[in-house]
């Protein structure tokens, strides 16, 4: 019986000396066959294999990760959860994400450690604003939250935010989603992880997939460096190597990989309990619960799969949030790190059947991905299940590229998504 967590438990542990806590997950050995298997052991694959389990009713599914679980982009951004995009059919699969992460720590018994402290949009020139106003009314139309502040507001709220009219970039204004905020991306991912496996789902770690079996144009399973596993429904949600992944089996998706840099900066008091992000200047701040700053911006221009950037990504960065936050000049970096993203064309996700019956691909986030975790895996739990795509992912299928109803968010987006 797996052991809930609580008030309760934290007192008969302690009195235990902590030694009598269960393991958070098995380590089971793979089985020769699954129901469902899903690749890639993120948040986005862990939230997949729960929801099937728990929604779909698929108990025999296994989770395939070639390292460690959320040892991928996971464990390399920045946290921000927000739902703000402009057209229709990103802001509700967003807005179905936001919806299950305000629930998910008691859904999941497992403190994700969510902190809806709103995020900031700015802007910096009148067509910023006017940018800001149509985004703003029509996330209201779609049933977001979402508000426009003037930088009157801005300097009440934000102190240390630089409202000067003689900034090099003067802040006018900017949109306001008080419902937004942040997540611990490593709690996400032990969260989801924990609670697939109570479901009996089967977290196989140091698996890697190296192809597929592919009989008459139908999947009958995948080869591994642990051997054969057979299933005729499987998921793949490996984020910056999904096109590497989809050639193994023949298939040739529109994406492109590129280094995603973050950084933090040493501890500090609080000092910033919202998010600020500026396409403008380009870059995004928070701070963490442990007091670090937060700060990312947009992609390295090259395409690659190494797991760190370009120095001039991360100066870039800094000279950005120097400019909204000159205090923070005199703050040391503590460390940094690279993920690897894949972008498709109208930098909104692929999340897809495709022409090998029973192979189904989630990718395609750019640097999306983690606000849609949960929102994310309950669509594509349901494609799988139901080899249909659900009304919320039904537009982002493979076929758009093919017909041209192209979503593009990439411009419509607070930032490149």
């Amino acid at each position: 019986m797996v052991q809930r967590y609580s008030a309760f438990s934290l007192v008969k542990n302690a009195l235990s000396g902590n030694q009598k806590w269960q393991r958070a997950w098995r380590d089971p050995e793979p089985k020769p066959q699954y129901d469902a298997i899903v690749v890639g052991g993120g948040g986005h694959g862990l939230a997949t294999a729960y929801y099937l389990a728990k929604e779909q009713g698929l108990k025999n599914v296994a989770v395939l990760e070639k390292g460690w679980i959320g040892g991928g982009n996971t464990g390399r951004n920045t946290t921000i959860v927000r739902s703000n995009y402009l057209w229709t059919e990103s802001s509700l699969l967003y807005e179905k994400a936001m919806q299950l992460w305000e629930g998910l720590s008691a859904d999941i018994n497992y403190n994700v450690m969510f902190s809806q402290r709103g995020v900031y949009n700015l802007g910096h020139a009148l067509q910023d604003m006017r940018d800001i106003e149509r985004r703003v009314a029509a996330n209201r139309l779609n049933g977001i939250d979402a508000e426009m502040v003037s930088a009157k507001t801005l300097t009440q709220t934000i102190p240390g935010l630089n409202t000067s009219s003689s900034a090099r970039y003067p802040i006018l204004g900017a949109s306001y989603q008080p419902r937004a905020g942040v997540a611990r991306h490593d709690a996400v991912a032990w969260g989801f992880a924990r609670a697939a496996d109570a479901l009996g789902v089967d977290i196989i770690q140091q698996c890697e997939v190296t192809g597929f079996d592919i009989k008459a144009g139908q999947v009958t399973g995948v080869q591994t460096t642990r051997g054969p596993i057979a299933s005729n429904r499987i998921g793949v949600v490996t984020a910056g190597h999904a096109s590497v992944m989809a050639e193994k089996a023949g298939i040739r998706l529109p994406l492109e990989s590129h280094p995603l840099q973050a950084f933090v900066s040493e501890p500090l008091k609080p000092v910033l309990d919202t998010v600020v992000m500026s396409n403008a200047v380009h870059g995004y701040i928070s701070q963490s619960d442990k007091g670090e700053l937060v700060i990312g911006a947009g992609i390295d221009g090259y395409l690659g799969y190494g797991q760190r950037g370009s120095f001039s990504t991360i100066e870039h960065a800094v000279q950005a949030i120097v400019e909204l936050f000159p205090q923070f000049s005199r703050v040391r970096m503590l460390r940094m790190w690279g993920g690897i993203v894949d972008v498709s064309p109208d930098a909104c996700p692929i999340i897809s059947e495709t022409p090998v019956k029973g192979l189904y691909f989630n990718c395609g986030w750019g640097t999306g991905g983690f606000k849609a975790t949960p929102g994310s895996g309950w669509v594509f739990a349901h494609t799988m299940a139901h080899d249909k795509a659900h009304g919320l992912n039904e537009a982002f299928s493979l076929g758009r590229f093919e017909s041209g109803a192209l979503i593009d968010e990439h411009g419509a987006a607070a930032v490149a998504h």
